[in-house]
């Protein structure tokens, strides 16, 4: 079961996901991640520190929008990963294919550099 948030801070749409992204609650990031982008937003931040556990299929999510994400010039930030997240993205390779900070600030700051 899967709840995701939606806020905008300085000029950054922040997507915060609680509890655990499988095959089903897959398609609630995506929805989201999709109105972020389709919104125009150019700082996309998404707040993983309530995120337990997620699957191929949400991983396979965050995939699907690496090429939109670099033609639409959008900083793409997650933070907050817990070290057993972090490990899969890492094993993955996906740590190398996205921007990965450790906390808010951090990720602001490199959304921003992004974005310029």
């Amino acid at each position: 079961m899967v709840h995701i948030k939606r806020l905008q801070e300085n000029g950054a749409d922040i997507v915060a996901i609680i509890g655990e992204i499988d095959a089903s609650s897959s398609i609630e990031l995506d929805l989201a991640i999709a109105k972020s982008v389709g919104e125009g937003y150019k700082k996309i931040l998404v707040d993983c520190s309530a995120l337990e556990y997620i699957s191929s299929a949400g991983l396979g999510v965050f995939m699907s929008y690496i090429e939109e994400l670099r033609d639409k010039n959008v900083a793409f930030v997650l933070f907050g990963l817990k070290e057993k997240v972090l490990n899969t993205f890492s094993i993955l390779g996906l740590a190398d294919l996205l921007k990965i900070a450790t906390g808010k600030e951090d990720a602001m700051k490199l959304a921003n550099e992004l974005s310029v």
